[in-house]
Formats: structure tokens, C-alpha cells, sequence
């Protein structure tokens, strides 16, 4: 019984985080979400080869609320881009459901490798960002739109996040405040983590923990959204009152060593 309640307890607080940094950053709490979800799996003992693909599909269950929740929460300030969102959906989502197939198809140290080397490019850009950066006035349409919207769901999917830490940086060097950047990323959240995870239902993990749909534990899941429920909120009007770009950075440096950690575990171990 202690155990499972100082597991609920972990569950919460790191919930609670990751409700913070979805609103705060839009950089989707999967990015914290998935090495803690990894490692209480791996404690309570249901690690094992697909231990991954459970903590990814478990963490985009997560996002499709803590998204809801925070673009409701930025569209009453009126920060979120509609416009992008409806010309960005069908890519996204096709981008996500390969990114699926991509994680069934994969084993748990492979997704780590992938997931730690594609938290570090992220978090070693949050670093050396600066605001003023820019690659276009506008975002990207045509060909390039069809290109680079697959691209942002796959990736998403894989990292087991909402698009935040993705997409943020695509709109600010196409023109965008970080304040829109974050309320749309959030909408990206629900474009990726709807489609990806009703593929994850029909996708089952061996050695899957009780109550598990597919590759979705549902305790871990309600635990932690009953938090970035409350705190989604929270972080959204702190991002607009609040230096993003300082938070950010000091925030990368603590994503490289989560990303440091999960490739030192996988390479020793």
C-alpha cells in the first residue's frame, strides 16, 4: 500500500509539472512525462521491451486533455491561431499515425536512444535561441506546408509529447510571438495525441500493468491528468506575464540532463 500511494503521490507532482510547462512553455509535458512514467513502469516491474511504447502512448493520453485545457485556457485571451491549426491538421495527424506504426515497430532501448538524442537537439535549441530569430515572415505553405506537417506529428509521437516543442520554435521563426507560438502549440497537442492514441488502443505491450487498453494505462493516465487539469491553467496565465524565453532556458539545461541519464541507462544498461 505505501508503495502504490508514494507511486500516486510521484504521479501527481509530476502531473502537476506538466501541466505548469504546457501552459507556461508550450512545449507539451510529455517531454517530462515520459522518462517519469518510464521509470515508475520499470520500478513497479513491467519493463521490458515494449515498457517505451507504453510510457509514449500513456503520455499522449495525458496530452489530449492538458491540450483541451490549455487552449480553452489561451483562447479566452484570444492568443490561438485558428487559421494555422485547420491548414495544419491533416498533416499532422498523418505525420502521427506513421509515428505509431513507427513505435510499434521499434523496442523499448531503440525509442530511448531516439527520444534522448531528439530531447537534446530540442533542448540544446531552447538554449541558444533568441526571440528575434527568423527564417520567414509567414508560416510555411504549399509544398513545404505538406512537407513539414507530417514531420511535426511523427516526431511528436515518437517524443510522446503534444507538438509544443516542436512547433513553438517552427512559428516564432516564421513570424510569430512566443505568446501565439505557445497558445497554437497547444492546439497542435490535440492534433497529434487524438488520432495517435486511438491507434494506441488497438496496439497491446506484453508485460502490460492491470488496467492497461492497448498501450494506455488508464490509473497512471487519470492520476495525472486530474493535475494538469488544475495546473494547465495556471501555466497559461503565467505565460503571459511571464519572461518565456529566461524560463526556457534554464528548463533546457534540465531536459539535457534528463536526456543525459535516459542515454547513459540505455547504452550501460
Amino acid at each position: 500500500m505505501t508503495h502504490y500511494l508514494f507511486s500516486a503521490l510521484v504521479l501527481a507532482t509530476t502531473g502537476a509539472f506538466a501541466g505548469i510547462l504546457a501552459g507556461l512553455l508550450g512545449i507539451g509535458g510529455g517531454i517530462v512525462l515520459v522518462p517519469a512514467f518510464l521509470l515508475l513502469f520499470t520500478q513497479a516491474g513491467f519493463g521490458g521491451p515494449d515498457v517505451m511504447q507504453l510510457s509514449l502512448a500513456t503520455s499522449l493520453a495525458t496530452i489530449i486533455v492538458t491540450s483541451a485545457r490549455s487552449v480553452m485556457a489561451h483562447h479566452r485571451k484570444g492568443a490561438v491561431d485558428w487559421q494555422i491549426l485547420r491548414s495544419w491538421a491533416a498533416g499532422i495527424g498523418i505525420g502521427a499515425l506513421v509515428g505509431v506504426l513507427t513505435v510499434g515497430a521499434l523496442r523499448t532501448q531503440a525509442l530511448q536512444l531516439i527520444f534522448a538524442g531528439l530531447v537534446i537537439v530540442i533542448a540544446s535549441y531552447m538554449a541558444i535561441s533568441r526571440s528575434h530569430w527568423r527564417l520567414a515572415s509567414e508560416m510555411p505553405g504549399g509544398w513545404r506546408r505538406i512537407v513539414i506537417s507530417p514531420l511535426v506529428g511523427f516526431f511528436s509521437v515518437l517524443l510522446g509529447i503534444g507538438g509544443g516543442s516542436i512547433g513553438v520554435p517552427l512559428m516564432t521563426l516564421h513570424g510569430r510571438s512566443i505568446h501565439r507560438a505557445v497558445a497554437t502549440a497547444a492546439g497542435f497537442g490535440i492534433l497529434i495525441a487524438v488520432p495517435s492514441v486511438v491507434a494506441f488502443l488497438f496496439l497491446p505491450v506484453s508485460n502490460a500493468p492491470p488496467m492497461t487498453i492497448g498501450s494506455v494505462n488508464l490509473p497512471v493516465f487519470l492520476i495525472t491528468i486530474a493535475m494538469t487539469l488544475i495546473t494547465a491553467p495556471i501555466g497559461a496565465n503565467l505565460a503571459h506575464r511571464t519572461d518565456a524565453q529566461r524560463l526556457k532556458r534554464y528548463f533546457a539545461v534540465f531536459l539535457l540532463l534528463v536526456a543525459l541519464n535516459m542515454l547513459r541507462k540505455t547504452l550501460m544498461g
